[in-house]
């Protein structure tokens, strides 16, 4: 069965797709950027953005019926690599000792304000 997820309160996505798709038991979370009030995306102190991005990846998890620790791996995009300090920082304070899998890519965001972007792969079994 797959089952394409919308959570209730976030942004209709202004491109074509589903915040996430649930398959059997793994759910997979499109990428998610730091969003400030109001739903537009947040400017500002990287560490908060990404924390925010996070936020937005375990919301989504959430509403699929997965949690966090659930997660079995991780994309993340990066706009710059001297981004890779602070946002290893935020991810080990998250996801502790025992961290999914991860490959993260520097990359020209078609948006200037994105600096990170987190997909998430998580196993409900």
């Amino acid at each position: 069965m797959i089952e394409r997820i919308h959570p209730e309160g976030f942004p209709v996505p202004a491109v074509p797709l589903s915040h996430a798709t649930r398959a059997g038991d793994f759910v997979f979370v499109s990428g998610q950027t730091a969003t400030a009030e109001g739903g537009g995306i947040y400017i500002g102190d990287f560490r908060r953005e990404v924390t925010s991005a996070l936020d937005n990846v375990e919301a989504v998890l959430a509403a699929a019926g997965a949690r966090l620790d659930q997660v079995v791996k991780i994309g993340a995009f990066l706009s710059n690599a001297t981004l890779f300090a602070p946002f290893n920082e935020v991810y080990r304070e998250r996801f502790g000792a025992a961290p999914p899998a991860r490959t993260t890519v520097v990359l020209d965001f078609g948006h200037p304000d994105v600096r990170v972007e987190i997909e998430a792969i998580a196993y409900l079994g």
